[in-house]
């Protein structure tokens, strides 16, 4: 017999699944007393999250060997199948790496996935021979990747003040548009400084100064959330 819920085996005795507690009710069973299968206090306990770690991890080796073993049979070595597999890697890096942590924590794990868009940008820049990496995109995964982990690492440590956190990182991201288009325009030679970057800049610190405007001011804080039903 089996549970109807999660398909756990069952003794012909158990009144409820000893997993998930459903009640064992069948009609056309008569229960007999037995010994159950899984005796109380020895229930297996299942890591789901390590299953799902190991399932996924296998979903992505497949298709890393597949593309490499396509690349290197048609042109005898590594050219566009690099970009496929560093993008799979980058994505189990961010996505599947903490699932293999009981309690992963995000302050670690944010600034590792940084580091690999950082090394995988890397990879696109020597491939292509660009030469854009140092003066361009290191310093903005850098700037983005710090301001992220920042703010990870404010909201996990500190219970108060995510109002003054979140405008905070309005305002920061805003100004940081700044040097990323005269980057762009140093880099590229594409533009004028102080150009577009003027429309994101000016949107930005005006939601983060908003932000930071309802933590100070309770009433306006406390109209908003009656109105929105936060």
């Amino acid at each position: 017999m089996y549970c109807v819920k999660c398909g756990v085996k069952l003794g012909e005795n158990e009144k409820k699944c000893p997993l998930c507690g459903t009640v064992v009710f069948h009609p056309e069973v008569t229960q007999t007393m037995t010994e159950d299968a899984y005796p109380h206090g020895k229930v297996p306990e299942i890591n789901k999250s390590l299953v799902s770690a190991i399932v996924l991890t296998v979903m992505f080796i497949i298709p890393v060997v597949t593309v490499l073993l396509c690349d290197l049979k048609v042109y005898g070595r590594v050219t566009w199948s690099g970009y496929v597999v560093g993008a799979l890697l980058l994505t189990y890096i961010a996505a599947v790496l903490p699932m293999w942590f009981r309690s992963p924590n995000p302050v670690i794990f944010v600034p590792c996935s940084f580091a690999a868009a950082g090394i995988y940008i890397l990879y696109i820049d020597i491939a292509l021979k660009g030469g854009w990496f140092l003066s361009f995109a290191f310093p903005i995964i850098g700037c983005i990747g710090l301001t992220v982990t920042a703010m990870v690492a404010l909201f996990r440590y500190i219970k108060k003040g995510g109002l003054y956190i979140l405008g905070g990182a309005f305002c920061f991201i805003g100004l940081s548009v700044l040097p990323i288009e005269f980057l762009a325009s140093y880099t590229f030679g594409v533009g004028r400084f102080i150009g577009w970057s003027l429309y994101p800049l000016s949107s930005l610190v005006l939601i983060g100064m908003f932000l930071i405007f309802l933590a100070i001011y309770a009433p306006a804080r406390k109209y908003l959330e009656r109105i929105f039903f936060i």
